[in-house]
């Protein structure tokens, strides 16, 4: 244990010493931005994050998340009059045409389509209206309380509204999904076409994912009302910063900028080192008395103010003693590694050594007959 709190002196030092992004130390063209860090949801930079505004199609990273959640990606989806018609961006789908889930999202992520978008509503949702709710029932259960939405595509509506810094965690919550990290990132995709011979090419709208060393997505969004919208995400040695922008006649410089900035002044950090002592418990039996509870992987965490460390909380989850024998590097129990109530992630604990199992010496006549006479001159002492 003590080489635990030595490690976690070290780290509070580290944490210490790193620097803030202001909004007065990096100009962007944007109304409103934010950049998170992924792993913990920190705000690394914030312009006007928290004040509303509509996000025209980066809606979308939305609908493809709750279709994720509550559809299969093999469903075969029957394209409506409804969806077939719908105005703006568009991957041309005909009324009548049958096409998968998967195929879909892949249109509504790289085209984004306005009409795929409607013919996923209707098919995971029944109705628009309906996967609408779904959509901000969502937002609320991550905890977002300034995100409303009114329509799956992002044409402007009343009551259709985020913030950037909501919409960097509905990304965040997004890109655990394996699935919408591979869309995403997808540059180029060919999918069914109806009962044409040839398949729809689509190209991916976001220009980060080539101009950008790290990029993994995410979405592009634009409407005259609205202005010009960026959702981006870049991963560097296992460190993922997701950057917004809403209304920012820059976009693709901002994006480049405050990743930049990111990546700079922030670096993520050994919280738990792999074999690292975490706890040791008492062994019954055994050829040795306790057993040292290593840690089973590496964790990392990126902090950003002076006072973050005390936000962070390891739950142990392990028995209170344990039966010889026990295994080398068997799995004992885990500790779970929260921040600011926010599940982070899990890490086995393992069984430090070998501990042979000893027979119990057995008890001699004397060592009985003496018991018995206590017990019979004064059964208090003897059960105390």
């Amino acid at each position: 244990m003590k080489r635990f709190f030595v490690f976690m002196t070290i780290i509070t030092v580290l944490c210490n010493s790193q620097p803030s992004l202001k909004v007065s130390a990096l100009g962007v063209s944007a109304r409103y931005a934010c950049v998170i860090d992924a792993l913990t949801g920190n705000v690394l930079f914030e312009k006007n994050a928290h004040e509303r505004h509509s996000m025209a199609s980066t809606t979308k990273i939305m609908t493809a998340l709750v279709a994720l959640e509550n559809a299969e990606l093999s469903d075969v989806v029957k394209v409506s009059n409804n969806a077939a018609g719908t105005e703006g961006s568009s991957i041309y789908l005909k009324s009548g045409e049958e096409i998968t889930l998967e195929h879909l999202l892949y249109g509504l992520m790289l085209a984004s389509g306005n009409d795929a978008a409607i013919a996923i509503a209707e098919h995971v949702g029944g109705s628009v209206p309906n996967f609408a709710k779904m959509m901000t029932d969502k937002a609320k259960s991550l905890g977002l309380k300034n995100t409303s939405f009114k329509n799956p595509n992002g044409l402007d509506a009343d009551g259709h509204y985020t913030t950037a810094y909501d919409l960097a965690i509905i990304t965040r919550a997004a890109l655990e999904n394996e699935k919408f990290k591979e869309i995403v990132s997808t540059k180029t995709k060919n999918i069914s076409n109806g009962n044409e011979s040839y398949m729809r090419t689509l190209s991916n709208h976001n220009k980060l994912l080539s101009l950008y060393n790290g990029c993994i997505g995410v979405k592009t969004g634009y409407t005259k009302k609205t202005g010009r919208c960026l959702v981006s995400a870049a991963e560097r040695d296992g460190f993922r910063i997701i950057a917004v922008t809403l209304n920012a006649p820059d976009d693709w410089n901002d994006h480049k900028n405050m990743l930049d900035n990111a990546f700079k002044n922030y670096r993520k950090k050994p919280l738990i080192i792999k074999d690292m002592i975490l706890k040791t418990i008492p062994v019954e039996n055994g050829s040795l008395k306790r057993l040292e509870l290593l840690a089973g992987d590496n964790f990392y965490i990126t902090l950003t103010g002076k006072d973050d460390l005390s936000s962070i909380e390891l739950t142990y989850q392990s028995p209170q003693k344990i039966e010889a024998p026990i295994k080398k590097g068997s799995v004992i129990g885990n500790i779970t590694i929260s921040y600011k109530e926010k599940f982070l992630g899990k890490i086995d604990l393992l069984a430090g050594e070998d501990i042979i199992y000893q027979e119990p010496p057995k008890p001699t006549f004397d060592g009985v007959f003496y018991k018995l006479i206590s017990y019979l001159i004064s059964p208090e002492v003897f059960h105390a």
